[in-house]
């Protein structure tokens, strides 16, 4: 097996684990109080609500331990909270737009995103966005925040990757949820395309994620550990093309463009990835019928190959590991066939 790896760090930077962490050490003169009415007083913005939906679902623990919401802290307790991120300080627009559910119950949905649709409104992008879809499908939820914020999304993946993403319908869940990406439990298998024919079947790419000095858009590797967050991307190579091989990508973390960025940095950026070099010819010759041959697969998939291809988690109220699958979409599909013609001729 291939192993790449570097030292751990705790630096800030972006993440696609939509989750805040928190430690807080008890005061020695403390007076006994609840949890929930302790916590209100050091989080800010935070509800009453969304505390004991944490509480309740063990993402508040003391001394290592969950506890109840009627638990009196005590002096020198030391409390771990994990939390949803708050919402953002921006109103959005509900928006009727079709949404690919794959499933939903009180607690949740799995939504299977379609490549283009941008996650949150940001600049440039305030409607036509998920978030926007789900505002509106949510509105009578107490999580849609009366049409303000982030409805129940505790990750995100960028606009042209394709794929599955878990929405919470009630701080408790959002809570459970967020916890559980926390500690890394959270499955996610992506499909990626990627240039080249990687030597090993298996490998651990293991390298911090940061931002690029010379373009904010586009993440780097720094594999001393200088900068960035620690990243853990497992691969697997599903299928060797003659220049190209497609690749099943399983987070450890979720660090933005991990995967497109780890995937560059062992020399295997993603096919047709424009902000990672991925859209240029980069095996074979590029010249006649094969460069017509590449530009037009370009063509049929205009956006890195990257899909969401499956989720797992433990359901916030059964308890119960769920596993969902998202086929591959038809842009992609279309592509892997035309390479299969291509290595056959």
């Amino acid at each position: 097996m291939a192993d790449y790896t570097d030292q751990e760090q705790t630096d800030s930077d972006d993440s696609d684990e939509l989750y805040e962490h928190h430690r807080i050490v008890v005061d020695k003169g403390q007076a006994l109080l609840r949890i929930d009415k302790f916590l209100m007083d050091r989080l800010p913005n935070v509800t009453r609500n969304k505390l004991q939906g944490a509480i309740r679902s063990e993402s508040v623990q003391v001394n290592q331990k969950p506890v109840k919401v009627s638990y009196k802290v005590k002096p020198l307790d030391v409390i771990t909270i994990t939390l949803a991120e708050p919402p953002r300080d921006t109103d959005v627009v509900p928006e009727n737009i079709p949404l690919d559910i794959v499933y939903e119950d009180e607690e949740l949905l799995i939504v299977d995103k379609s490549a283009g649709m941008v996650v949150h409104p940001a600049y440039n992008n305030w409607n036509g966005t998920l978030v926007n879809a789900l505002t509106y499908y949510l509105r009578n939820l107490p999580t849609s925040r009366n049409g303000e914020g982030r409805p129940g999304l505790v990750h995100r993946i960028d606009k042209d990757t394709s794929g599955l993403l878990v929405i919470a319908k009630s701080e408790y869940s959002m809570a459970f949820l967020a916890k559980q990406f926390f500690d890394h439990s959270i499955e996610r298998t992506y499909y990626a395309l990627v240039w080249g024919v990687p030597k090993e079947d298996t490998g651990t790419i293991t390298g911090h994620v940061g931002r690029s000095p010379k373009d904010r858009r586009v993440m780097t590797v720094y594999p001393d550990g200088s900068y960035g967050k620690h990243a853990v991307t497992h691969y697997k190579v599903l299928r060797r093309f003659k220049y190209v091989s497609l690749v099943q990508c399983n987070l450890e973390t979720g660090r933005t463009h991990q995967i497109r960025a780890h995937m560059k940095y062992i020399g295997h950026p993603l096919f047709s990835d424009a902000m990672y070099g991925g859209d240029s010819i980069l095996q074979g010759m590029p010249s006649g019928s094969y460069k017509t041959f590449v530009e037009n697969a370009f063509k049929l998939m205009p956006r890195q190959a990257l899909h969401a291809k499956s989720l797992g988690f433990v359901h916030p109220t059964t308890r119960e590991f769920i596993h969902f699958e998202s086929a591959l979409p038809e842009d992609f599909e279309a592509v892997l066939q035309k390479w299969a013609l291509y290595e056959a001729q």
